[in-house]
């Protein structure tokens, strides 16, 4: 039978990757991508991550995804044990009348015991059929909307950090909704309110709410409410290439900086340090513009995925820092009483190259 895990080896050495580039680029780590490109499923904590980094992978790869699931599958069953029943002796030919007739007595009996409990039992069990669903998994990002909805058993949670995304899997939904996470599984039961810390740094990052969940049929999901305590822990997209400007279309009037160059783009952090105090308005990747005033010590964060736009009333009253790619960047401190206005973003030289960029505005 063909394998998923040579499929996975000989997608990735034909594209020329390390599996360092990868486990950056992913958030796997490199113990997990071996693990699965040599099958070894034991060293997952749990089917559902290893189900969630096999299908996470195979869309890096950008090999077929469901033939790689099927694949895996296919292998599970092969190597589970076969069910008892067909490996017992068979039973002898005179016990079989015995047991027929003991049946019938025994449903006539049971007939009208059975056809209260199935009444009883036919408002769930519609409720049921209509919650459950395929064994597809979905991923939601998380953003400062709150997320509310049912999740299923091996469904993925996007959350942001200062380095990147991580992923959180839905690894239990049967009396109880457990969370696999980076730190750990976390379980939120029914009616509870919990706060969570994803990703081990002590910090709480999530609000759970479980409003549903099933005790007895994990096929119907958990309906639960999902809150972030933190902006900087909302999902980053990948930056959208059709906005990226080409070097050779900005104005030439304009000076620019250049921070960093890359083969590609990505997500980056602008870290804003205040010694002083001054007017200061931020707007990233176009959206909403923020604007307050800030006083000695204040911090902010500021995520994009294409770039940022600045103002500041004076420019020396703050300090920025610009990380990309687990990289930090120190920007030169204007002049004391300077207003700064400015666009960091990328851009795509001539080169081909993408660069982060310091351009000036009037």
């Amino acid at each position: 039978m063909e394998s998923y895990g040579e499929i996975l080896r000989k997608a990735r050495e034909e594209k020329g990757v390390e599996l360092e580039i990868i486990a950056r680029e992913t958030s796997i780590t490199q113990e997990y991508l071996i693990a699965l490109e040599e099958e070894n499923s034991d060293a997952f904590p749990g089917e559902p991550y290893l189900v969630g980094f096999l299908k996470n992978y195979a869309d890096y790869l950008e090999v077929d995804t469901n033939h790689v699931l099927t694949l895996y599958h296919a292998k599970r069953i092969q190597e589970t044990p076969p069910p008892l029943a067909l490996t017992a002796r068979e039973r002898p030919k005179f016990l079989i009348p015995l047991i027929v007739t003991l049946s019938v007595v025994l449903l006539i009996a049971l007939s009208v015991v059975l056809l209260s409990i199935l009444k009883s039992r036919n408002a769930n069990s519609d409720l049921d059929s209509a919650l459950a669903r395929t064994t597809e998994f979905k991923k939601y990002e998380l953003t400062e909307k709150p997320f509310s909805g049912r999740l299923y058993k091996s469904d993925q949670l996007v959350m942001g950090n200062e380095t990147g995304n991580i992923f959180l899997t839905v690894a239990e939904t049967e009396g109880i909704f457990g969370l696999e996470t980076p730190a750990g599984m976390q379980y939120v039961e029914l009616s509870e309110e919990l706060e969570i810390d994803a990703d081990g740094n002590s910090v709480p990052d999530l609000i759970v709410y479980v409003s549903d969940v099933s005790q007895k049929n994990v096929d119907r999901g958990a309906e639960v409410k999902i809150m972030l305590k933190n902006s900087s822990n909302v999902a980053i997209a990948s930056p959208d290439e059709n906005q990226i400007p080409n070097a050779e279309d900005l104005p030439k009037e304009q000076s620019r900086t250049e921070i960093l160059s890359d083969t590609r783009a990505y997500p980056f952090t602008i870290n804003a340090s205040f010694r002083g105090g001054c007017l200061f308005r931020y707007r990233s990747d176009r959206k909403e513009t923020i604007e307050d005033y800030f006083a000695s010590g204040d911090i902010v964060n500021m995520t994009a995925s294409n770039g940022l736009r600045l103002w500041i009333s004076n420019g020396n009253a703050v300090k920025l820092q610009v990380v990309a790619n687990s990289k930090t960047y120190d920007l030169a401190v204007p002049r004391a009483g300077e207003v700064i206005a400015q666009d960091i973003k990328w851009i795509k030289d001539t080169d081909g190259r993408y660069k982060i960029v310091i351009v000036d505005l009037d």
